[in-house]
């Protein structure tokens, strides 16, 4: 469906401490650096980057916007989350715990990261 998500961070070495402990966390690397400054993660198929905004002003993030990335169990998530917290992102909502609705168990762990924008690691069990 996606064929990468980028996001604008103003300080882009704050944002990539922050990713590269998150995305180790989840099986990952660390992001590589291209010649633009831009911060390209790639696992499981997935592209994810980290920009500088190019139209010059301050980078923001979309109020009512989440970014999940799928942890393969609870622990794995949890590990996402202490990573992230231990390198600039905070902690918001409720702790990383189940959440039960619509039929539907998730294991979920949210955190805004430097520039603000909310993530989450999320693991469907079963």
């Amino acid at each position: 469906m996606f064929s990468h998500v980028m996001l604008g961070a103003d300080d882009i070495d704050a944002s990539k401490k922050f990713y590269d402990a998150c995305f180790k966390a989840l099986g990952g690397r660390e992001g590589s650096v291209d010649p633009k400054g831009r911060v390209i993660y790639m696992h499981n198929g997935g592209v994810f980057l980290l920009t500088k905004p190019i139209d010059g002003q301050p980078a923001s993030c979309g109020n009512g916007s989440t970014i999940g990335f799928a942890a393969s169990s609870e622990e794995m998530a949890d590990a996402w989350h202490e990573a992230g917290a231990a390198n600039g992102g905070t902690p918001i909502e409720d702790p990383p715990g189940m959440r039960e609705g619509a039929g539907m168990k998730l294991y979920l762990a949210y955190l805004r990261d430097p520039a603000g924008n909310k993530v989450c690691a999320m693991y469907r069990p079963g």
